[in-house]
């Protein structure tokens, strides 16, 4: 299964919250006019195709967690580590430095992107959270009072603003803008300092 996690509105209101297929098998049960569907992840709209019976929907959702314990593709690299093989493009001084490296390019490659993230992961993980909550609350709740200034404040890290900004929005609204935003307030190293 993966761990994706959606929530879907009907105008205002939260009608369904979890899994793919979770989502997709409440919405099919309650009517699909007029529902969005959101990735908590991103705060990006999900894109579903509900046509037909609720097993046509399911199949359609992405292979990962359409129907458990079915079989990944397979695909090249080690799988049992979680290796995944992809193009990089280097210039050559790149590509000579990565090849002096112990290991070789590739555990150099991974080395590099272990210690950015590390030194990155908290700004990382505010900066998704302001974009995920600012992609949601501009799709939902766009014309709310205060929307501006509560994306203002968003941005600017300033939890109690936020709070008191989106406290007169639609309850269903509200509590899910600050659900994918309090990361976004999260204490720690600010901006690699």
């Amino acid at each position: 299964m993966s761990d994706l996690h959606w929530t879907a509105f009907r105008g205002e209101n939260r009608i369904a919250g979890g899994s793919p297929v979770e989502v997709v098998t409440a919405i099919r049960a309650g009517g699909h006019d007029g529902v969005l569907v959101f990735d908590d992840a991103t705060g990006k709209p999900v894109d579903l195709d509900l046509r037909g019976t609720l097993e046509d929907c399911l199949g359609r959702l992405p292979k990962d967690d359409a129907k458990p314990g079915e079989q990944p593709e397979r695909r090249p690299g080690r799988p049992k580590l979680g290796v995944v093989p992809r193009e990089v493009t280097l210039l050559p001084r790149h590509w000579e430095w990565l090849g002096q490296q112990p290991g070789g390019a590739s555990v150099a490659l991974r080395k590099l992107v272990d210690a950015a993230r590390a030194a990155t992961g908290a700004q990382d993980g505010r900066r998704r959270a302001q974009e995920a909550a600012d992609r949601f609350m501009r799709a939902v709740g766009g014309d709310q009072p205060g929307y501006e200034d509560a994306a203002r404040a968003l941005y600017a890290g300033q939890a109690e603003p936020f709070k008191m900004l989106t406290e007169s929005w639609p309850k269903d609204v509200r509590d899910h803008a600050r659900y994918l935003a309090k990361d976004a307030f999260a204490t720690g190293p600010a901006d690699g300092k």
